[in-house]
């Protein structure tokens, strides 16, 4: 093992370390990788800072700021409200229509993005039908990871596998190649999670 490559695993550990404390800040931790790489000659300045010209993370970005603009609109709140009217006092219609609007959402956004909007939206909605939040926030986990396979762009290893097949000369993937799998999936989620409330009682 030759001395380049012990001090990337090195700083790679280091940098697994701070993410698991969380004393310093991830985007500080990300930065101070880079400098490091680039300081040390394991990288030159324009490879360490390609990354950010890359089609796939400015998308990312903007899916973010998609997110948070909902939230600042008061759209997580209308759609919060649209989710109580239509379901009333009854747990399962909630639990379904929040597993399709997630799933949903999440096919056009960031399903991180999207399960952090929804994160007070089911707060709010458990405290209006007087339930615990644990039995809406599985589903709505559930539901963020689904959404992952429901299009092209709604996770970020799709838009990486994607990238990596064109770079190959291969044939990529279309916008909807994986959302009968999501669709799928989804039926199969929600009357099982249907199933367990019910059991539960």
């Amino acid at each position: 093992m030759n001395g380049e490559l012990i001090w990337v695993l090195s700083l790679l550990a280091i940098a697994v370390v701070l993410f698991a404390t969380g004393k310093v800040r991830m985007d500080a931790v990300a930065l101070f990788v880079i400098v490091a790489f680039v300081l040390s000659g394991t990288l030159t300045l324009p490879e360490a800072f390609s990354g950010f010209s890359d089609p796939n993370v400015i998308l990312i970005a903007a899916l973010f700021i998609i997110g948070d603009g909902l939230v600042r609109t008061g759209v997580a709140t209308v759609v919060g409200t649209w989710l109580v009217k239509m379901a009333g006092s009854s747990e399962i219609k909630m639990l379904v229509l929040l597993m399709i609007t997630v799933a949903g959402l999440g096919a056009f956004m960031s399903s991180t993005g999207v399960v952090a909007i929804f994160i007070p939206v089911v707060l709010s909605v458990s405290m209006h039908m007087q339930t615990s939040p644990s039995r809406l926030m599985m589903p709505l986990s559930f539901a963020g990871l689904i959404s992952g396979m429901m299009t092209l762009v709604a996770t970020p290893p799709n838009l990486v596998v994607n990238s990596e097949l064109l770079r190959e000369g291969l044939h990529g993937f279309n916008f909807f190649s994986v959302t009968p799998l999501g669709l799928a999936l989804l039926h199969i989620s929600a009357p099982t999670r249907r199933r367990d409330r019910a059991e539960g009682g």
